[in-house]
């Protein structure tokens, strides 16, 4: 996927949480992320887009951009998120994926963040339709290569970044199959190392956890969403994957 592909799924995905956390309402709960309402998650949102928007004026090696204030009140906070995402789809559409700025991990790039943040939207967007429809979400399907893509990046950026305050607990040897995509990730974890992303070896027979599906049921579950992914051998060790 290229860069004007990551700021249209960035601009799609948040048209559809919009309406989702409208419909459900500020005050319902989000069962997906525990203890939070809908309130809660577009405030995480309004702040992590307007947040973003600093990191693109700020230079690769400055300081890490301090998050911005944010209104508190519901139709102010829901107008506020509105004006930082549309800033932020025009300024990363209106330069190349190369273009220099701050980033916490991962190439250093405009790039980084428009790929990050159109996963970081849709992920929240299940979040939103779950908040409004419980589990009888209506039919969602991701885009295969944005949903393998979004796999790749949890597997392979996010969560070696996470590892850094979630440290790995736990040892063993993951695979990942997404059939319709053509895709296969290994992971390896190690205790106190971050997880090594790479191609499965050994034909993948001797893995301790396999998680196999399509690429859409892999993207949910990996990001610990419900999915109907098909798990088989020690689940604890895809729990124990460090992620936001």
């Amino acid at each position: 996927m290229d860069h004007a592909d990551f700021v249209k799924h960035l601009r799609t995905e948040y048209t559809a949480l919009r309406a989702a956390a409208e419909a459900a309402g500020p005050d319902a709960p989000v069962p997906t992320c525990s203890g939070w309402t809908v309130r809660d998650l577009v405030d995480h949102l309004g702040r992590t887009h307007a947040w973003t928007l600093k990191a693109l004026t700020t230079p690769p090696d400055g300081p890490r951009p301090d998050f911005p204030e944010r209104p508190t009140e519901w139709r102010e906070l829901l107008d506020w998120w509105t004006a930082a995402v549309a800033e932020l789809a025009d300024t990363l559409a209106g330069t190349t994926s190369n273009t220099p700025a701050w980033t916490f991990a991962g190439p250093a790039t405009f790039g980084f963040w428009s790929r990050r943040q159109a996963h970081e939207t849709a992920i929240h967007r299940l979040d939103a339709e779950h908040a409004l429809h419980g589990d009888g979400v209506p039919s969602l399907l991701f885009d295969v290569e944005f949903a393998a893509d979004g796999v790749d990046e949890l597997l392979g950026v996010v969560s070696p970044y996470v590892s850094g305050r979630k440290p790995v607990e736990r040892a063993g040897r993951l695979l990942f199959h997404a059939a319709d995509a053509g895709r296969a990730w290994e992971v390896r974890l190690t205790p106190g190392e971050p997880p090594v992303v790479g191609p499965v070896t050994d034909s993948g027979t001797d893995e301790d956890f396999t998680l196999a599906g399509t690429a859409d049921a892999l993207y949910r579950a990996v990001w610990g969403r419900p999915s109907g992914a098909i798990a088989s051998g020690d689940r604890s060790l895809l729990d124990s994957l460090p992620r936001p």
